[in-house]
């Protein structure tokens, strides 16, 4: 298999050459209702990926797939699956995938059937989440638990609270028993830790600890925060405290916790929210059947991420695009948007998906690369971001491409109608009117009503935002960055730029900076 950079393809120049038509490309003229019907890409059989207002036609695809092919990323995400060392800088496989279901041969590591190690890692999260649930294991006080408090940081707080917010109201809607809440810190601000712990009963709560190194500053210092405060209430911390780590780690088979679950080294913080860093609390405030649901979702969109025809690959096209839009289109941002309250968390999880996966200048052997990688990704749920940041996306000096997010219908089910719609109807009309109007804009003679258009967008949609559909959307925004980091000749699964931060503040911290302006810095702020 070749690891080339993306300048060294052969369809490169081709490209350059064809994005000088297409920055003009006129959206008034080319988006019509054909053209929205006909631009549709299935996501598993629960949503689907529409690019109709994008920059680029049928001769763009023909070369993205060129590219697609060239840069062989059907083979490469097939080797990744049957275990081949895709995190250079690491020398680790990536196997997130396998936690959803298998799409590879058996990947054995030093004698271990690692499929067999997650299943029955997944097997223990249900079977002590349903005892949990239950009542057959309780805290300290006999009491059973009432909330279950995540705490970690990155990877293990980002996704799993992504998916909890997104699934609470569906869960009450169904009739899911909502005797378990979840809450979550993250933060080493120590505001953090006693907003949360202020608002919870102590002794009907059971803290899931993640940390796949045990070691992570942030989380350990919460973890003493939160076993003083259960010491103080004269309740023993091992009782009330579970690990989510490796087996390698302190906290493995420490009696100081209830209970520890494990993952290894194949997967990463950010590609976590499959195993049990987002499963054990998921399982614990829905039901390890819901989580079971979701990680289906996610396998569906695995299966179809393997197709090579980028026109029924919704991932591989999104990808694609993406690369045409930083590389040849140059716009160095993307927006995420979801019309849906549910997703409020979503695009604060894709910013470290993507960012830290694919913000990287060096490539796989660590030779610095010439062209961009990784955009720049925000995001806030409709409609409140037409009242904030909308306007520079309308009006603004930068184009900036534009992810949409939308359902059919709610998740209650509960409504009020006013004017002579509902709110639910509200939202997908005003949706549906910011594509076109990013698109098309608006002439007036007054510059200031002067709407250019040429806004590019897509639009992922679906009936209703559910667990299959939730697992879904993660398992497309996984596989997108994957593909994107395969066509950059990037490894998207190491994060070295969060470490030098970690090195400064251990040096702040002991007193010894060993550097002026880092001592100044820390003087200022009552170091």
């Amino acid at each position: 298999m070749r690891y080339n950079n993306l300048d060294k393809t052969a369809v490169y120049g081709r490209l350059l050459e064809a994005a000088k038509a297409y920055s003009a490309f006129d959206f008034r003229e080319k988006l019509d209702a054909a053209r929205v019907l006909a631009c549709s890409v299935p996501i598993a059989d629960t949503l689907v990926y529409n690019w109709a207002a994008k920059k680029l036609d049928d001769g763009i695809v023909a070369l993205l797939q060129t590219l697609a092919g060239e840069q062989e990323l059907a083979a490469k995400y097939r080797a990744l699956l049957d275990g081949e060392i895709m995190n250079t800088g690491e020398k680790r496989k990536v196997l997130h995938q396998l936690l959803r279901g298998r799409l590879g041969s058996d990947v054995v590591s030093d004698g271990k059937n690692i499929g067999e190690f997650y299943g029955k890692e997944l097997e223990r999260i249900s079977t002590f989440a349903l005892a949990v649930r239950e009542g057959k294991v309780t805290g300290a006080s006999g009491k059973r638990f009432r909330v279950a408090v995540q705490i970690g940081i990155g990877g293990s707080d980002l996704g799993p609270r992504a998916l909890y917010i997104a699934l609470e109201n569906w869960a009450l809607k169904e009739g899911i028993n909502p005797n378990i809440k979840a809450k979550f810190i993250s933060n080493v601000d120590p505001d953090d830790a006693a907003a949360v712990l202020n608002a919870v009963p102590l002794d009907e709560t059971l803290f899931v600890l993640v940390s796949k190194s045990g070691v992570t500053q942030e989380t350990r210092a919460n973890e003493i925060f939160v076993k003083n405060k259960l010491k103080k209430a004269g309740l023993d911390a091992s009782k009330h405290i579970v690990a989510v780590t490796s087996e390698t780690s302190p906290l493995a088979r420490n009696s100081d916790y209830l209970n520890s679950f494990y993952i290894d080294d194949f997967i990463g913080g950010r590609y976590s929210s499959s195993s049990g860093v987002g499963g054990l609390i998921l399982s614990l405030a829905f039901g390890p059947a819901v989580f079971s649901e979701f990680l289906r979702g996610a396998h569906e969109a695995d299966k179809a991420a393997l197709e090579p025809d980028i026109r029924r690959n919704a991932a591989m096209l999104d990808a694609l695009i993406g690369v045409w839009e930083r590389n040849f289109l140059r716009f160095p941002y993307t927006a995420v948007l979801p019309y849906s309250q549910a997703l409020s968390r979503f695009p604060a999880h894709l910013q470290q998906l993507d960012m830290e996966s694919n913000g990287k200048r060096v490539n796989r052997a660590g030779e610095t690369v010439s062209y961009g990688t990784g955009p720049v990704v925000f995001g806030e749920p409709g409609t409140n971001g037409q009242h904030s940041f909308y306007q520079l996306l309308h009006q603004g000096t930068d184009i900036v491409p534009l992810q949409f997010i939308g359902f059919n219908d709610s998740q209650l089910d509960d409504d009020v109608e006013m004017d002579g719609s509902t709110g639910m109807t509200k939202l997908k009309a005003n949706l549906a009117a910011q594509i076109v109007a990013f698109a098309k804009g608006q002439d007036d003679a007054d510059p200031n009503k002067q709407f250019p258009g040429g806004r590019p967008s897509s639009l992922i949609y679906g009936k209703r935002l559910t667990p299959k559909a939730l697992g879904a959307l993660l398992a497309h925004f996984e596989n997108k960055v994957m593909f994107q980091g395969f066509v950059w000749n990037l490894n998207s699964f190491d994060q070295e730029g969060v470490q030098l931060g970690k090195v400064l503040t251990k040096k702040v911290l002991s007193g010894n900076p060993g550097d002026d302006a880092l001592d100044a810095y820390g003087k200022l702020l009552g170091l």
